[in-house]
């Protein structure tokens, strides 16, 4: 780890100025002592002086190397796209910057490998992936009932994500997108990720999905076929024992809000619309946990990322490990899919 003071700026080039990077990253960064962002690098000279503007951000680059390899950036933060993670974290590590890459990772698991072995390779460099948000409230207290033996011997687990109808008009979300996305399907490697902080690792896989609409027209209004599917189950063996069976789908409409159930031999777990309800044998139903204050989380990621840099934590949300976790589990689930074989983990 690196021991940057926190009277030495650390500044920060952003290649990437999404959704998720302007509302939170950029913003986030700026709120945090010592830290500047310095340069900003988009898919175009134009959008990326917009991000400019709107951040005051002083330099605008055309081109991600002359950003990357600039004397003046200690760290880059990664909002592309999933297609360009692996090359931009490799050749950031290369220039010897800290790296903060969105999710998902990358295209597949040879991609997060490499990704890993740069990021291994330098260990004097911070290296994080943005974690999945969704469970992030309620973590610590499932991992304490679960040390407790609130369930008893874990079973089984269920996790379901949808509640839209199918929409046969909409425009080819980069999500839908194979050349962008890679083998990652809907959320369904960022709720693995939640998961992997409950229970662990899968051993195997098996999977079944299916794609609807089978070309959509991209931003530009052409048509591309889409090869993601829209709706997947997939069922797997966990390390600690239990069954995983997980849903995510575009197509499941008026199911509610996504949700995931841990059933034991001696009680049962709900987490849903960002709330725990829990019950054991012999109660009727399950009732709200409440959240003690001391084990309330909450997204830190731009806090954590900062303070790693300074040698004041380590990465626990998200670091290349589990990054590279999510990623054989998604790749295993396509394979599974064209094979229609049980695959195995890790791959």
């Amino acid at each position: 780890m690196t021991t940057t003071p926190i009277r030495t700026p650390i500044r920060v080039g952003v290649i990437g100025a999404g959704a998720n990077t302007t509302s939170k990253h950029i913003p986030n960064l700026q709120a945090i002592e010592g830290v500047a962002i310095v340069a900003v690098c988009n898919r175009s000279r134009a959008s990326g002086e917009r991000a400019a503007t709107q951040f005051n951000i002083p330099q605008v680059y055309e081109s991600w190397p002359a950003l990357i390899n600039a004397d003046d950036i200690d760290a880059i933060v990664i909002g592309t796209w999933p297609y360009m993670h692996c090359r931009l974290t490799v050749a950031a590590l290369a220039a010897d910057k800290h790296v903060m890459c969105e999710a998902r990772m990358s295209m597949n698991a040879a991609e997060a490998h490499l990704m890993r072995d740069a990021a291994r390779a330098k260990p004097h460099l911070v290296a994080q992936i943005v974690p999945s948000p969704f469970t992030l409230r309620v973590d610590k207290t499932i991992k304490r009932l679960m040390i407790e033996g609130y369930l008893g011997e874990l079973l089984a687990v269920e996790a379901r994500a949808g509640g839209s109808f199918l929409d046969k008009e909409a425009a080819l979300h980069w999500r839908n997108d194979f050349d962008l996305s890679g083998y990652n399907i809907m959320t369904m490697g960022i709720w693995y990720e939640a998961l992997l902080r409950w229970v662990g690792a899968a051993t195997r896989v098996v999977a079944m999905g299916k794609t609807y609409v089978k070309m959509r027209k991209n931003e530009e209004g052409v048509l591309k076929p889409v090869r993601i599917p829209e709706h997947i189950d997939v069922t797997g063996e966990l390390a600690c024992g239990a069954q995983l069976h997980l849903q995510v789908s575009t197509v499941a409409g008026l199911t509610g809000a996504p949700e995931a159930y841990l059933f034991g031999s001696e009680g049962t777990l709900r987490f849903t619309d960002n709330k725990l309800f829990g019950g054991k044998k012999g109660d009727k139903t399950l009732t709200e946990i409440l959240i003690p204050t001391n084990e309330v989380g909450g997204w830190r990621v731009e806090e954590e990322f900062v303070n790693a840099i300074r040698g004041q934590e380590e990465i626990t949300h998200t670091s290349f490990e589990d990054g590279v976790k999510y990623m054989e589990f998604t790749e295993a689930v396509t394979r599974s899919m064209q094979s229609g074989c049980v695959v195995a983990l890790p791959l």
